[in-house]
């Protein structure tokens, strides 16, 4: 430690200092159960879009695999960490949403919203055409 004026200094150095170590120790129990846990993940915070609380993934600080059973099928699936990790920090979608259908009934549904938006542009184009 370097020489300093007063001990109230010499005070002040040594707790920021002990404060930086408890950090360190802290993320590094975070890492530690990150590697007890298989399929976990760690929590980008900075690349995600919180809400109006805080999920329990970020409390925990790693992402595990979650899971679910579809919406429209019932089967039971997993919502990988992975999966959760892209979603979240890539896709920027908000924390507070989970996955609710498996990857098949997802494309079913995508067909079908965009079938019905197909199927009302033409009603508004009939619409538009016959007032005129």
């Amino acid at each position: 430690m370097s020489q300093a004026k007063n001990k109230k200094t010499r005070r002040q150095i040594l707790k920021e200092r002990r404060a930086l170590q408890a950090s360190k120790k802290a993320e590094q129990r975070v890492v530690d159960r990150i590697h007890r846990t298989p399929g976990a993940i760690r929590v980008n915070e900075k690349a995600l879009t919180l809400g109006y609380g805080t999920p329990d993934f970020v409390r925990r600080g790693y992402y595990t695999d979650q899971p679910f059973n579809c919406k429209d099928c019932g089967k039971e699936q997993v919502w990988t960490a992975a999966q959760q990790k892209w979603w979240y920090e890539v896709a920027s979608a908000p924390a507070i949403t989970k996955a609710v259908r498996c990857r098949e009934c997802r494309r079913k549904e995508r067909l079908r919203v965009e079938a019905a938006r197909k199927q009302s542009n033409d009603g508004l184009q009939r619409k538009r055409r016959a007032r005129t």
